[in-house]
């Protein structure tokens, strides 16, 4: 598995897929038993995995906690994630939830110690609340960055404009930056083109991209059973509720076919292709509850996709950009990108 700096401003080193550990126990009355985790994380490892994402609400804490024994040991050889902001239980009170200094503090050293260390590679802030400002939460960070208790800091879920709020403030005030954001993508969920990828790519951030899968509509499963989210969880990330999702699942099928491979390796290697054509890092989460379902991921990793094929799942899924997106095409029809789209937009300027 291939390594990469996660973001053009870091010295994060990640491997090419991030293993999300939220599946690591059974506290939601589904998900991988100890052993099963075992044998998950030691196969990603074996394929040269690196990167973990976990949660301290996965699994009501219990992920945190059976990914600190696996780790025992062998901590220095992973990259290790988690998230804070949502609370440990459903029931964790108002005083232990959303992202305010002492939810913060609290959270940290709640996940230090289910997870057996005494550092994490990267902090995640799982999801914007309405109440804390972001000059709070960004001088916690850097206080905890400064304390050596994490390293690097990222927003997971936030809208655009809040980060690159945050990047700005960190900046001019000398704070620990914001490394990464992590944002759910797939075939069936590209929203974040609208504002955040284009955010991400431009700040040199790293990107975490969560539900590759669209929550494993992009298998073509659910179109016979309803096994999986639907029926283990009571619900699912994303169903055939509109005509676009409906052509995005027949073109994977079709391509998967073509390439004589299961559909999700197709999901997957669109996502890993789009990766490849960014200016910064981004890094499909990928989430098995089973080895099995883990080696059909990795082996996504050796699926390439001709152009054409690319072209014709870039089309299918792209999503309206909306305003102001529309009418500055119209008066600057550029698709490129970086630099290349920089040389060309000057080619619509009045000349002086």
């Amino acid at each position: 598995m291939k390594h990469t700096t996660f973001g053009r401003a870091t010295g994060l080193r990640v491997s090419e897929l991030a293993l999300g550990a939220a599946n690591f126990g059974t506290g939601w009355g589904a998900g991988a038993e100890p052993e099963e985790a075992r044998r998950i994380l030691e196969r990603f490892a074996e394929a040269g995995g690196t990167f973990l994402d976990t949660a301290e609400s996965y699994q009501f804490g219990e992920s945190e906690q059976i990914l600190g024994h696996l780790l025992t040991g062998q901590r220095a050889h992973f990259t290790l994630a988690t998230k804070f902001g949502v609370g440990r239980a459903p029931d964790a009170g108002v005083l232990a939830t959303g992202n305010g200094r002492r939810a913060l503090i609290g959270a940290v050293e709640g996940s230090l110690t289910r997870l057996g260390t005494d550092y994490l590679d990267l902090l995640w802030v799982h999801f914007p609340d309405p109440v804390t400002p972001v000059e709070e939460i960004m001088r916690g960070l850097d206080d905890l960055v400064r304390s050596g208790k994490i390293l690097y800091a990222g927003l997971s879920n936030f809208p655009a404009w809040r980060t690159a709020r945050a990047a700005t403030l960190a900046d001019l005030r000398g704070l620990a930056p914001v490394t990464a954001v992590q944002f759910e993508y797939s075939l069936v969920e590209r929203g974040a083109d609208r504002e955040v990828l284009p955010m991400a790519e431009a700040l040199g951030l790293g990107a975490a991209l969560w539900s590759p899968l669209g929550g494993g509509l992009l298998t073509g499963k659910y179109r016979t059973s309803s096994a999986g989210r639907l029926t283990d969880l009571g619900r699912v990330i994303h169903t055939e509720d509109e005509p676009r999702k409906t052509a995005v699942v027949d073109a994977v099928l079709a391509v998967a076919a073509e390439l004589a491979v299961p559909p999700a390796q197709v999901a997957t290697a669109w996502v890993r292709e789009r990766a490849a054509r960014s200016s910064t890092a981004l890094v499909p989460i990928i989430g098995p509850r089973s080895v099995a379902q883990l080696d059909d991921y990795l082996a996504a990793l050796q699926v390439r996709l001709e152009d054409k094929q690319y072209q014709r799942l870039e089309e299918v899924s792209r999503v309206d950009l909306g305003q102001p997106h529309t009418v500055s095409a119209s008066q600057y029809p550029v698709t490129l990108g970086g630099a290349e789209a920089a040389r060309s937009f000057r080619a619509y300027l009045p000349v002086a």
